[in-house]
């Protein structure tokens, strides 16, 4: 499974399931760990989630509300949203009228799309606004141009990181498609290294140890150090990406940065 945040299909027993990105786990922990980075006299207290309903969407919502209560945030306030909604208003000014500051979501992209244009036109300003899967690939920044810079997301890879390989592979990318590489790029090409790797250590193409070498994969890729747990999930670092100016940054961790996280989201009418 190349990218999915997905948690509960690792728990089945599955021996064959093994994934190069992060689960629910990590990003519902990667989150509040962003957010407890910002200095305590700065950091925003109310939570607002918006959420599919659908399994990512509910399993992911209910670790966020965990760990809001955890680190100190509070309940949050809490919405379904169905799929494919087109009016986001209702969850919006609910959130707006609980003086919301910290938005995490994860609509599709077209439905993202349309959220945040309905946050701006009903001048919502969240100071931290995180949405996973919507602003993943470039259609975000072409779509929203400005407006779509702030968000942050937690795509498991991002073109601008500094492990061997990342440069030739956006490189490569760039070439053929004229743009950087989409998000998936990083973990999809983790995945034919990971295979490539236990097939030679395997020296068979026999499936039963082929699978057995995955198992005990130990190995650095495009997506950094890469191991797996005994349910198939990675052990992978968490990044932050933030866009900004059009572009993605990577924000967190801080050693791995390309630019700090801009917090606050500057408000509509300062933009």
């Amino acid at each position: 499974m190349v990218a999915t945040y997905l948690y509960s299909i690792h728990q089945k027993g599955y021996k064959y399931n093994f994934s190069p990105f992060p689960k629910s786990p990590d990003c519902a922990k990667g989150v509040f760990d962003i957010l407890d980075s910002i200095p305590a006299a700065q950091r925003p207290k109310k939570v607002a989630i918006f959420m599919e309903k659908a399994p990512v969407g509910m399993e992911l919502g209910d670790m966020w509300k965990d760990e809001s209560v955890k680190h100190g945030y509070g309940e949050p306030l809490y919405k379904e949203q169905p799929r494919e909604m087109k009016d986001f208003s209702p969850l919006i000014m609910a959130a707006k009228a609980a003086g919301a500051e910290i938005l995490l979501t994860g609509p599709t992209t077209p439905e993202g799309i349309t959220m945040t244009k309905q946050i701006k036109e009903l001048d919502y300003n969240p100071k931290f606004y995180f949405a996973y899967r919507a602003p993943d690939p470039m259609a975000w920044g072409d779509a929203l141009k400005k407006d779509g810079d702030y968000v942050v997301l937690g795509p498991g890879w991002c073109y601008n990181f500094k492990y061997p390989g990342v440069k030739e592979l956006n490189e490569s990318h760039m070439k053929k498609f004229n743009r950087p590489a989409d998000v998936i790029t990083g973990p999809a090409y983790a995945c034919v290294q990971a295979l490539a790797n236990a097939i030679e250590r395997a020296g068979t193409l026999d499936r039963t140890k082929i699978r057995d070498a995955i198992a005990s994969t130990d190995m650095k890729t495009v997506i950094g150090p890469l191991k797996f747990r005994p349910d198939g999930t990675g052990v992978v670092v968490y990044f932050g990406v933030q866009w900004q100016k059009g572009k993605q940054e990577i924000v967190f961790p801080k050693e791995y940065a390309t630019a700090p996280l801009v917090y606050p989201m500057p408000k509509w009418s300062e933009r």
